[in-house]
């Protein structure tokens, strides 16, 4: 099966590449590897919660967020590939999980954004990963991803 299959089958479609916010590309093509920029949970130009987790978002709303985010690296990363088909696989996830001081969960929440990864795209989505907990993101955003993908 596809990853487009696989995607429809999940009830998802690759959405438009989030514009940056500032003096930056959403990917960078270099090679054999796609580079992205950080992904926010940006859902039809809207950012879907905003807050800590551990205090105003819950790390189960930050687990979903941080699908968000890898679908929109995803789509950043296939963009820069020449589409879905192109990724061969994914290389390095480093998910940024804006925490409440008490919050020590990361690496769940970024699993989020792994599990997406790998049910799109199967073995080629499993990957190396850092989960990092940070004071604050853009826009007071939960969660943000970047990822490096292999491509054709």
């Amino acid at each position: 099966m596809s990853a487009q299959e696989r995607l429809a089958e999940l009830g998802l479609t690759l959405p438009e590449v989030v514009a940056p916010l500032a003096a930056y590309v959403p990917s960078v093509r270099s090679g054999d590897y796609v580079y992205t920029s950080g992904q926010l949970p940006v859902v039809d130009g809207k950012l879907a919660a905003t807050g800590k987790v551990g205090a105003e978002v819950s790390p189960e709303e930050a687990r979903e967020l941080a699908r968000i985010c890898a679908l929109n690296a995803l789509a950043a990363a296939a963009s820069a590939a020449g589409g879905l088909s192109n990724i061969v696989r994914i290389v390095k996830v480093v998910g940024f999980v804006a925490s409440d001081p008490a919050f020590s969960g990361q690496p769940q929440v970024v699993n989020g954004a792994s599990e997406l990864l790998v049910e799109v795209l199967g073995e080629a989505g499993k990957h190396a990963r850092s989960a990092v907990g940070v004071a604050v993101l853009p826009l007071d955003a939960p969660v943000e991803v970047e990822l490096i993908a292999e491509v054709r």
